[in-house]
């Protein structure tokens, strides 16, 4: 395992919708919203890169990201269902694009909760929270990926 390596990460919180984006700063410590992207719906027979695939791998250059992290939503009993395999599927294609970055998987058992639930606290409801949701999740997703990698490296 050894060394945890500095170095801007994107984390992504996919959704049948919408997809999710939060960035790190160079430093790996902190991650921040970035932008929710609309799901673009593409027959999976259909060659063209989705358009949200590809504006993932345009924010990864423009970022300049050294890893794109990925929330993979498992069910309370940790088993893999359909949104994990969808996820996987997605995660897949982005590796294509933005290969030879790397596309890791997180387990996301409980960040949309969480973050849901912080704006509520918040008072952000409605479209702007459905807005904004997204964008928290993928913070989460990332925060406790970052967390963890440093705990691991101490």
């Amino acid at each position: 395992m050894g060394h945890f390596s500095p170095g801007v990460r994107l984390g992504v919180d996919v959704g049948k919708v919408r997809v999710g984006v939060a960035v790190c700063d160079p430093d790996a410590i902190l991650a921040t919203p970035l932008v929710t992207l609309a799901r673009d719906l593409a027959s999976d027979d259909d060659d063209r890169v989705p358009a949200d695939i590809a504006e993932l791998a345009r924010l990864v250059e423009l970022h300049g990201s050294v890893e794109v992290v990925v929330g993979l939503p498992v069910n309370l009993a940790g088993a893999h269902g359909p949104a994990a395999i969808h996820t996987k599927a997605y995660a897949a294609r982005l590796a294509d694009v933005v290969a030879p970055i790397p596309v890791t998987l997180t387990d996301e058992r409980m960040s949309t909760v969480v973050a849901t639930r912080r704006l509520s606290e918040r008072g952000v409801r409605g479209k702007r929270q459905r807005a904004v949701v997204d964008q928290a999740a993928a913070v989460e997703i990332l925060q406790s990926w970052l967390d963890a990698q440093r705990r691991r490296t101490r």
